[in-house]
């Protein structure tokens, strides 16, 4: 799908066009999403002012997504904005510092046939207008993704730190827990795996500073949105020692039970973790190093030299993790140790690893991420084995590469 963007003038664009600049806060004003009798289904967005602004469709879930340079939603109702027998349901809130998002859940597949911007060149005032029809499956498909723009959440780039780390310096944890803000990823018997797995990223966080060996880092603190990249970008702005990503995810089919660790791998172990990393992930990530300057070609190369330290290094983490895990609860998934390609394990040179908490999709699972009493066990579990992957890690220290 091609990008959309801003529209400065009277006339309704129905082209595809690039975002331009502008600045200031635009305010909804109403409107939403109705089904036209012969025209198919419309969202219509009343702007207090013209603003950057891109749309397009993303698959499995079916959704269309606005993205906006920025809109405060203050007054929305999304019961209210959904008029219409083809939208499931609406989200929208803050996306990215600066920028807005809106979420539409599609019941059945839909095509983009026009979208604009219209300013009003008396008032200032907006309106945006996306038209939509009914689309195959196939059709869908092929025309959904994000769009490409390099300049889009690009994380600045930042040099690798150099190994090994001064004596007694703590180590810097960063821990991540995921989703957040519109994005709230899992959700069951009024749980959101976002909100749980918050909850315990910020009990995990006090264990480990009651170790005094560490210093920990949030991705984020509260229910709000923070992309894949910024994650990771936000890692390195730590300068962290090691990237602990935190989820609880579902699954459609089966039954799964207990917590799982992932390290990064071109190729998924398995089917149930490639289709969790497709639901996790979107673009690859060229950060953690500083490529300025480097074709493609030498990048990779030095992506991949970076990560003949790191991948032992998260794979040993992992282990060890599942271990403390164990020795904590008695019980892990029956395959604890996975791989896939998740962006957010990406960074080059943190050693880093995503940890499935459990599934809300199991009742079980469910409840214990409900439990205090489980939580602060898995807390312990975590601790322990951060604890053992670091020991190891400073005596093998030595043998890297410098």
């Amino acid at each position: 799908m091609g990008r959309f963007g801003l529209m400065v003038g009277a006339a309704l664009w129905a082209a595809q066009v690039g975002a331009q600049d502008a600045s200031g806060l635009a305010r909804f004003e109403g409107g939403g999403f109705t089904d036209k009798r012969f025209s198919g289904t419309e969202l219509r967005l009343a702007l207090s002012q013209g603003v950057p602004w891109r749309v397009f469709t993303l698959d499995e879930p079916r959704r269309l997504v606005v993205d906006f340079r920025e809109v405060d939603w203050t007054g929305a109702d999304a019961e209210a904005m959904d008029q219409s027998a083809r939208i499931d349901g609406l989200r929208m809130g803050a996306f990215r510092p600066g920028w807005s998002r809106l979420v539409a859940e599609l019941s059945e597949p839909l095509a983009i046939d026009e979208a604009g911007l219209r300013v009003s060149p008396e008032t200032g005032a907006a309106e945006l207008l996306v038209r939509l029809s009914g689309a195959s499956e196939a059709g869908f498909a092929a025309a959904s993704g994000l769009p490409s723009d390099p300049d889009w959440d690009r994380p600045e780039p930042t040099a690798k730190r150099a190994l090994p780390k001064p004596d007694g310096a703590p180590l810097v944890i960063v821990l991540d827990p995921g989703h957040g803000g519109l994005d709230p990823g899992a959700e069951r018997d009024g749980s959101s795996e976002a909100e749980l797995v918050l909850r315990f990223g910020l009990e995990l966080r006090e264990v480990l500073l009651r170790t005094g060996k560490y210093q920990v880092v949030m991705t984020r603190e509260t229910d709000r949105f923070v992309s894949l990249e910024g994650r990771v970008s936000a890692a390195h702005a730590a300068g962290a020692d090691l990237f602990i990503s935190l989820h609880a995810d579902a699954i459609e089919e089966g039954r799964a039970h207990g917590a799982s660790v992932y390290t990064l791998a071109d190729e998924a172990s398995d089917a149930a973790s490639a289709a969790l990393a497709e639901r996790h992930d979107r673009d690859d990530l060229l950060a953690g190093l500083d490529l300025s300057g480097a074709d493609d070609r030498v990048a990779q190369v030095l992506m991949d030299l970076a990560r003949l330290d790191n991948g032992p290094r998260s794979r040993a983490l992992a282990g060890h993790l599942v271990d403390g895990i164990r020795n904590a609860l008695g019980h892990v998934h029956k395959r604890p140790l996975r791989q896939a390609g998740f962006s957010v394990l990406k960074s080059a040179d943190i050693p880093s690893v995503l940890v499935e908490l459990g599934f809300l999709s199991t009742q079980e699972d469910l409840d214990n991420l409900r439990d205090p009493i489980w939580r602060a066990g898995m807390a312990a579990g975590l601790r322990d084995g951060i604890e053992a992957w670091a020991i190891e890690d400073a005596a093998l220290n030595r043998l890297r590469r410098q």
